[in-house]
């Protein structure tokens, strides 16, 4: 069985513990060793049994705390050659190098990691599987692509993106360059992009979406999970989100 939770989610700070069989580990870790303790506590995790924590590229909201947590709580740290040589946050960290396209084992974890279009050195994003079911995650990703559909047909969970609303970010505050740069092909998927995934690999055999990394400025819940039901067919109420605070309690893959 697989099961999933989120930490926290947005631009402050990221987390999401995925747990099979005795194995847990972490995709990234922005926040540091005493709030990562914190929200892991809610979660009724102790961090020393957390085996390792991949991290998807070296922006601070994913990789900031990976390094001084690893070392406070014997965390192995998992990262793509280009993710580990651009993160300065990993510099003084042993980190175990992975093929962005190669599967590999973590325990009990089967791990696929799949490149994505985001303005970062080589960043990744995963599928994991326990050999039954798989939780496909994608977040930081600025278009889809025919790799990113084909790697997450069949998942029978998501995590995905919905970062902002293309109306409100662009009669938003941000200034021009800051909006391009998140709309762009290279930023971050807005409500529409995410669903027209949905819509892509088709939904029949979700049994979990959460939609993830909403902007607090551009974005809202009930906008990101209209766009994903509308998609699905679904109630919106189905639909989780993971949020900065909270983020999102356990889910199960039976």
């Amino acid at each position: 069985m697989i099961r999933f939770a989120s930490l926290g989610s947005g631009s402050k700070g990221n987390a999401l513990l995925v747990e099979a069989g005795s194995t847990r580990v972490l995709v990234d870790c922005g926040f540091g060793p005493r709030e990562a303790a914190r929200r892991l506590e809610r979660l009724g995790v102790v961090p020393q049994s957390i085996a390792a924590v991949l991290v998807t590229h070296e922006h601070a909201d994913h990789a900031g705390g990976v390094a001084a947590c690893a070392a406070r709580f014997g965390w192995a740290v998992h990262a793509s050659h280009g993710t580990a040589a651009a993160a300065r946050q990993l510099a003084d960290c042993p980190v175990r190098r992975f093929d962005s396209h190669a599967t590999f084992a973590i325990g009990d974890l089967a791990i696929h990691p799949y490149p994505v279009p985001h303005d970062a050195r080589e960043p990744t994003q995963f599928v994991f599987s326990d050999g039954a079911r798989s939780l496909g995650v994608l977040t930081d990703a600025g278009c889809v692509t025919p790799h990113i559909l084909a790697m997450l047909t069949g998942c029978a969970a998501l995590v995905l993106e919905c970062n902002h609303d293309a109306v409100m970010l662009a009669h938003g505050r941000y200034p021009p360059p800051l909006k391009r740069r998140i709309a762009g092909d290279y930023g971050h998927l807005d409500n529409r992009a995410a669903a027209d995934l949905l819509r892509g690999i088709g939904g029949a055999g979700l049994a979990h979406v959460v939609a993830a990394h909403l902007s607090e400025e551009n974005n809202t819940p009930e906008l990101a999970r209209a766009a994903l039901a509308g998609a699905l067919g679904c109630t919106p109420d189905w639909i989780g989100v993971a949020d900065q605070a909270g983020g999102c309690g356990w889910r199960a893959l039976g």
